[in-house]
């Protein structure tokens, strides 16, 4: 039987999401703390929405993970209850449910929601905040960075503002970008339908480059055209990012989804459209 797992942690402290031998990660301390709070005589095994990198938060983080039927008796309840005893107190199992046929963390998934907070005034954050934004020197313009984001909307190869790994396409479909100010925090929303590798520090640092009046519109646009690596464009650093939330489907459409996500995204194929 599958199971949904709604989690958040501070990654502060973790290598990322994705298990690693003699490195502590989210994935890894679920994996080990599962089984013994089950009594299973195996190991399980997590998948996630979005594997994570080392330092990057998250409120939002989606993973499943198949168990034996009759393990869990209750409605998961019970189960996410002893887990959060057993769990340090930077990795939190908000709930545990039964998931839906055809119900995939990653593959079902339609959208994933990042926050990256920057810091440009010219005295200290507030200390309590200190290790979820990152101080910038320049203070940024937010009305450019707003009229600079439209140039990445949409269908694009981000391979600009990814790390390239191989076999791994870099197509992906922006629904939304845009940056406020909350009291004496800059929020960089960034919505997509998947991320490739350091892709939404990339966005943001390219941003900060045109609100701090470092580069201009045209500058972007024309990175974003060119579809390879730009050196130009700096990649910001992991602490200030948060995965605040995953999107599916309706769950008569979670199979579809799932299987539609699994097949490598060319350049102008359009993936196939899902309510939201």
């Amino acid at each position: 039987m599958r199971w949904r797992l709604d989690i958040a942690y501070d990654g502060a402290a973790f290598s990322g999401w994705a298990a690693q031998t003699g490195l502590r990660t989210v994935q890894g301390q679920l994996e080990e703390w599962l089984p013994k709070v089950l009594r299973l005589g195996s190991p399980v095994s997590l998948v996630c929405a979005g594997r994570t990198d080392a330092g990057v938060h998250a409120r939002g983080q989606v993973a499943h993970v198949d168990l034996p039927n009759g393990v869990i008796e209750d409605d998961g309840t019970a189960i996410t209850g002893r887990l959060g005893r057993a769990l340090a107190d930077d990795l939190v199992v908000r709930r545990i449910s039964a998931a839906a046929p055809g119900f995939d963390a990653r593959f079902s998934a339609i959208w994933r929601r990042y926050v990256y907070r920057l810091f440009d005034a010219a005295t200290p954050p507030d200390p309590l905040v200190r290790h979820y934004v990152t101080r910038i020197r320049e203070e940024v313009d937010l009305d450019l960075m707003n009229a600079a984001a439209p140039a990445l909307l949409g269908l694009h190869d981000f391979a600009a503002f990814c790390r390239q790994r191989q076999g791994a396409s870099t197509i992906r479909t922006l629904f939304n970008l845009s940056a406020e100010r909350r009291h004496d925090i800059v929020e960089i929303t960034v919505r997509a339908d998947a991320f490739c590798h350091s892709m939404v520090r990339s966005i943001v640092g390219a941003l900060v480059a045109v609100g701090s009046g470092r580069r201009d519109i045209r500058w972007l646009a024309e990175v974003v055209d060119h579809a390879v690596r730009n050196p130009s464009v700096t990649v910001m650093p992991a602490h200030g990012l948060t995965l605040e939330e995953v999107g599916y489907p309706p769950d008569d459409q979670l199979a579809s989804r799932a299987q539609a996500a699994r097949s490598r995204r060319e350049p102008f194929d359009v993936p196939q459209a899902f309510d939201e």
